[in-house]
């Protein structure tokens, strides 16, 4: 019997010609994995009682409620790695306009924190994330150090892909 190359995931076999040749397998688990945690997300933040939430906003929520510390715009963008303030603004406007985050003027700056509503909330979300998500975690997904070392190497190719992005800037 021959031996078999192993099949290749991707979405662009054209990108995975030539050098690093992986990075496009890689590159097409990040999209199937960011569209099934944004699908996770919206749809936990349904069941936690607000379903009119994008992913954008239920990750600003989340993140102006770390640590229960009021953020400013550019440190929430920053964090989050978004280049443009209004889309962050737009979600703080309809998290307030909702009541569950709140501005709070700092000198020139706002300082945005959640209210008891929002943290009400956010503790919803976890109880179901708890039930649907953490119960369903077993075997070699159990392993805490490799979800670090996946953390870790997702962080050091966002780096990679935003010097990428100054470098096709400059073109």
């Amino acid at each position: 019997m021959p031996d078999l190359e192993p099949v290749r995931i991707l979405s662009s076999a054209h990108l995975a010609d030539g050098p690093h040749a992986e990075l496009s397998e890689l590159e097409f688990g990040l999209i199937i994995a960011q569209n099934a945690f944004s699908r996770w997300v919206t749809r936990c933040m349904a069941a936690a009682g607000e379903p009119d939430l994008a992913f954008n906003d239920i990750l600003v929520l989340h993140h102006v409620h770390h640590r229960e510390r009021g953020k400013k715009l550019a440190d929430i963008c920053f964090t989050l790695n978004y280049e443009d303030t209004h889309v962050i603004n737009y979600s703080l406007k309809k998290l307030a306009g909702l009541g569950l985050v709140q501005g709070e003027k700092a000198g020139k700056e706002v300082l945005y924190s959640t209210t008891e509503a929002g943290s009400v909330l956010i503790d919803r979300f976890r109880a179901i994330r708890g039930r649907c998500l953490l119960a369903g975690i077993e075997g070699d997904l159990a392993d805490g150090a490799s979800h670090a070392e996946v953390a870790r190497r997702l962080r050091m190719l966002s780096g990679l892909y935003d010097q990428a992005a100054r470098a096709a800037s400059s073109l």
